[in-house]
């Protein structure tokens, strides 16, 4: 294994990336690829798609925009791994191996199953109404791309730092039964972007339609941060930084300079609407190179399909071997 660090993120292909994304899972992925001393591994997360979502073409769709992304921001596919999750056979492999070594209260534990089953005893309901074995075991496809690179570190929002966790237990347990194959993943949350707040000011998430879109063209950027909630003081009163959702966006775009500035409008009292246009002019600043290059390769979905069909040969280079191995492990091995 490399001497460098190892990490690792992805994005499940289920809609159009929005700022969220970008600020918590593909800058900050981006940076690192940059940096000499890691070995990075992004990848398009379609099967983690399947349990939530029923629609093929969005799927596919999502695959696309996503892919595209993260090329048009600058990812170097010469350093960065890059690849699409259902290109790498041994991940659903290692997934099954994973599976054979997981308690099932620890998925009991998991928040996305908790919540489900609260829902529908609420709703007076059997409690398991609804719920798929891909939701139930989602967690344990999740340490499943995390140790089929054995990655050390991975960038996660607040929300999926429990999925870290289990993936370390998991890991353990295998390593237990079976000797030392898996490094201990950690969780890298960056404290100003790991949940950005939406339009509404609840966590931006697709699932409260509250997302503002990665792309959108100027106008309709500025358009959608201008409907930022905000509260109702007029300009020249002292505001709260640390209430407002339009400073959590801004907070995750600024350099710390940038934030100490704006922290000190907020108390000289600047009107929500000046806020907004800065922080559009600040976002349109960054990104607006980028969108010329997005729009490019969603047009040339072959240059899109080439650099993913590169990557999970990249992928497979350590995924091939490495499941043969864990396969010898735990005892599937030729006769002879």
């Amino acid at each position: 294994m490399s001497s460098k660090k190892r990490v690792l993120t992805g994005i499940t292909t289920t809609g159009t990336p929005h700022l969220g994304n970008y600020v918590g899972a593909i800058k900050p992925a981006i940076a690192a690829s940059r940096d000499g001393s890691t070995e990075s591994f992004y990848f398009l997360a379609d099967y983690h798609a399947l349990v939530k979502c029923e629609d093929p073409e969005r799927v596919q769709r999502s695959t696309l925009e996503i892919a595209a992304t993260w090329l048009a921001l600058g990812l170097d596919t010469g350093r960065a791994v890059f690849y699409r999750q259902s290109d790498v056979p041994e991940i659903p492999e290692l997934t099954w191996l994973l599976s054979c070594v997981t308690a099932k209260g620890l998925m009991n534990r998991a928040h996305a199953y908790k919540a489900a089953v609260d829902d529908n005893q609420l709703a007076g309901a059997d409690p398991d109404y609804g719920i798929t074995m891909g939701l139930f075991s989602y967690p344990v496809l999740m340490a499943a791309d995390i140790l089929m690179f054995n990655a050390e570190r991975v960038p996660v929002g607040k929300d999926q730092v429990q999925h870290l966790e289990m993936a370390r237990d998991i890991a353990q347990r295998f390593n237990h039964r079976y000797g030392e194959h898996f490094v201990l993943p950690e969780a890298v949350v960056d404290e100003h972007v790991a949940t950005l707040p939406g339009t509404d000011g609840r966590k931006m998430s697709k699932s409260y339609d509250n997302t503002v879109s990665l792309w959108l063209p100027e106008k309709q950027l500025r358009k959608a941060i201008m409907k930022i909630k905000t509260n109702s003081q007029e300009p020249g009163e002292p505001k709260d930084p640390d209430g407002a959702a339009v400073y959590a966006v801004y907070a995750a775009f600024a350099t710390p300079d940038q934030r100490r500035s704006m922290r000190q409008a907020f108390a000289d009292g600047i009107a929500w609407g000046e806020v907004k246009q800065q922080l559009f002019e600040m976002i349109n600043a960054e990104l607006g190179a980028a969108r010329e290059r997005y729009l490019a390769l969603m047009a040339d979905t072959d240059k899109v399909e080439h650099e993913l069909a590169r990557g999970a040969e990249r992928a497979r280079a350590i995924s091939r071997p490495f499941i043969e191995r864990l396969r010898a492990a735990v005892g599937i091995r030729p006769l002879a």
